[in-house]
């Protein structure tokens, strides 16, 4: 279940959005398909209504994704070196996070933690176990127009060096008591950041999970 911090309009429009995604994709007839269309665009005026975007956006938006509706995947690596965990700066937002990015059809999920960090980073590593698996759209900044699942996995260095790229400004290491109060928080939260640090000094730890 979805916490306070989603506010009931965003949750009402994602629900909206997601049965009538999947309503699109199963209709039968052209009566229910306008029927789920309207729905759709409600949906989009919703978000609209209460956001800086225009009505269109959201229409365009809701379009990328055909199909019976599904959380969406991100997935994240956390390495460390002497102790210390590998962040990386974000271009979009100038913000600290653990590098990943959104899961890709056909790839295995540990190969996509050990891709993103390495492109974001420029370290190669090789993911060792999970750390958690997460709501996305809480203790950061919920207000994204599809629901959102976050994988973070434990990784090994074993290669590379520091390197930015076309969508990381900055790439560094930090101590508990270092991490940067800029944090790219819809990305990566203080409370993962803990849990990765946490793993880091019980390797037996489970998983943690919503």
């Amino acid at each position: 279940m979805l916490t306070d911090e989603v506010p009931q309009w965003l949750r009402w429009a994602r629900e909206i959005q997601a049965l009538t995604q999947s309503g699109l994709a199963f209709s039968e007839n052209d009566y229910q398909r306008e029927r789920y269309q309207r729905l759709s665009d409600i949906a989009a005026e919703v978000m609209a209504s209460h956001t800086l975007h225009p009505v269109e956006t959201y229409k365009q938006l809701f379009l990328i994704q055909p199909g019976y509706a599904t959380p969406k995947v991100d997935v994240r690596g956390a390495a460390f070196q002497n102790g210390k965990l590998l962040l990386v700066r974000e271009a979009i937002d100038s913000g600290w996070c653990l590098p990943g990015g959104w899961a890709d059809v056909g790839e295995i999920p540990s190969k996509m933690v050990e891709r993103e960090v390495l492109e974001e980073s420029g370290f190669e590593v090789k993911a060792r176990k999970v750390i958690g698996v997460y709501d996305a759209n809480r203790g950061g900044i919920p207000l994204a127009a599809y629901h959102a699942y976050k994988v973070i996995m434990l990784c090994e260095i074993i290669g590379g060096e520091a390197r930015p790229s076309k969508e990381t400004t900055g790439v560094a290491f930090f101590g508990p008591d270092e991490i940067p109060e800029s944090l790219s928080t819809a990305r990566t939260s203080r409370a993962q950041i803990n849990d990765a640090f946490a793993h880091l000094s019980d390797p037996l730890r489970p998983a943690a999970f919503d």
